[in-house]
């Protein structure tokens, strides 16, 4: 570690614009800062303990993010919510997702296929364990398939549009009835087509996958 860096005032300001940011997107992606709420500068330095220039400029990257609103002269808010924002979200992805899906099959190598089985038996076990560490892994099997797709910007995108579309699971509760429905058999069938190399299954099992989950979610949504 460069020792000289530990006072330099820009990189410490990057550190806590950093953290601030992982902080607040924490918050409103889990619902803690709810839709439309107001964020107000001195109320986030009690809740994150840092200074007000951090907290500014981390705020700025969220709007980036499509989670923050800047108001002009009146500061920012958390994202608001609505039906049709997540209807188009789950349009985007399931079309983005499934072009970078298809480009990764294309492109398919053992190290990718080793890696997503890994991945996908880490994230099958913490689930059956109820684990916290669960949505972690989960975000990590699903952008683990489309990763192979060697298109970074099209990656940011289905990044992104995964955030917005979890913050929609969140706000609506983790005990959502699912009816006897089986999330981790719908994985295991889609790394399976993966596998096996089909392409148009594989693609068509990614999109069932999420409107059957937005099938459930729009009910909770106003």
């Amino acid at each position: 570690m460069n020792i000289s860096a530990l006072s330099d005032p820009a990189t410490s300001q990057s550190s806590a614009t950093q953290i601030a940011h992982s902080k607040l997107r924490e918050l409103i992606l889990t619902g803690e800062l709810a839709p439309g709420t107001k964020l107000k500068i001195d109320h986030l330095r009690k809740i994150l303990g840092t200074g007000a220039s951090p907290i500014r400029e981390a705020l700025s990257l969220l709007t980036s993010d499509q989670l923050v609103v800047r108001h002009e002269q009146r500061g920012f808010s958390a994202a608001a919510t609505s039906s049709e924002d997540f209807a188009e979200i789950l349009r985007l992805r399931c079309s983005l997702e499934g072009m970078a899906l298809r480009q990764s099959m294309e492109n398919k190598t053992d190290e990718w296929i080793e890696s997503l089985v890994i991945i996908h038996h880490r994230m099958s076990r913490l689930q059956q364990s109820r684990s916290d560490d669960f949505e972690r892994e989960h975000k990590n099997f699903h952008m683990a398939l489309i990763g192979n797709c060697d298109s970074p910007l099209l990656l940011r995108f289905c990044n992104q549009l995964y955030d917005l579309n979890i913050r929609y699971r969140f706000i609506a509760g983790r005990s959502i009835d699912y009816k006897g429905r089986k999330v981790d058999d719908e994985h295991r069938i889609i790394l399976d087509a993966v596998v096996a190399g089909d392409i148009d299954r594989a693609e068509d099992l990614l999109r069932s996958h999420y409107e059957t989950t937005g099938a459930f979610l729009k009910a909770y949504i106003k």
